[in-house]
């Protein structure tokens, strides 16, 4: 497997995406993973290169700029917030990750997918609402409300939500209401996955609750949250 920093720009900021890929011959899909609050670091990696080991060109991106990681949960929601006051920043700095991915050469750009945690589920979900040529778009135990709902005919991705049923920061309402969006929008292809007893964070080991007292692994919940993610793959992405 072959691992590399990737250095890319929006607008004024640096960013610094890691790239995973096997080295076999021919294009294949390609996958971008958006990470949790604190930053782009070791699960959003590790991520990617399990989908490199699937097949996928994965590139894992960086959303905060300089490869930025948040010391505190503080420090976490003052970068996720002024994101997602500037949803047209969010949004840009989302499709500027897809550009590089499906610009590489072994990328097959009509088929790229996105998945996100936490914060990453959001931006996944909010580029499908921005219309980008995507095959598909998951979200773990994202937040699933956004300023901008998806308009009518633009989204183009099959949407997979994977959410904890006791997840405080997707509660029930906030579900109904993505559903609603999604109908409104006549989206083809959508679903919304819910796993019972499983809190937000549920599918990074890491999530021990220090951080965030609502964050808490769940093994069998990431288990399935993975192999649902898979087989949406193996349907759209083949």
């Amino acid at each position: 497997m072959h691992t590399r920093d990737i250095d890319y720009r929006c607008g004024d900021a640096h960013l610094r995406g890691y790239l995973a890929l096997n080295a076999t011959i021919g294009k294949r899909p390609g996958v971008l993973v958006f990470h949790e609050g604190l930053g782009l670091g070791d699960f959003a990696m590790e991520r990617a290169r399990r989908l490199a080991g699937c097949g996928y060109v994965a590139l894992a991106a960086d959303m905060f700029g300089e490869r930025r990681q948040a010391g505190s949960l503080d420090e976490a929601m003052s970068l996720i917030g002024g994101l997602r006051a500037e949803p047209e920043t969010l949004r840009a700095r989302a499709r500027a990750a897809l550009g590089v991915l499906a610009g590489l050469p072994e990328v097959d750009a009509g088929r790229c997918a996105a998945i996100g945690f936490c914060f990453g589920g959001t931006v996944a979900l909010e580029l499908a609402r921005d219309g980008a040529d995507l095959k598909a778009a998951a979200s773990f135990h994202g937040v699933l409300s956004t300023t901008r709902p998806a308009a009518k005919g633009a989204v183009r991705a099959s949407v997979l939500v994977l959410t904890g049923a006791d997840d405080p920061l997707a509660p029930r309402d906030q579900v109904a209401a993505f559903e609603d969006e999604m109908r409104a929008a006549e989206v083809a292809d959508w679903q919304v996955v819910s796993y019972g007893n499983a809190l937000h964070g549920f599918a990074n080991p890491a999530a021990d609750g220090s951080i965030m007292r609502a964050a808490l692994y769940n093994p069998q919940a990431d288990r399935r949250s993975w192999a649902a993610m898979r087989g949406l793959f193996d349907e759209v992405l083949a």
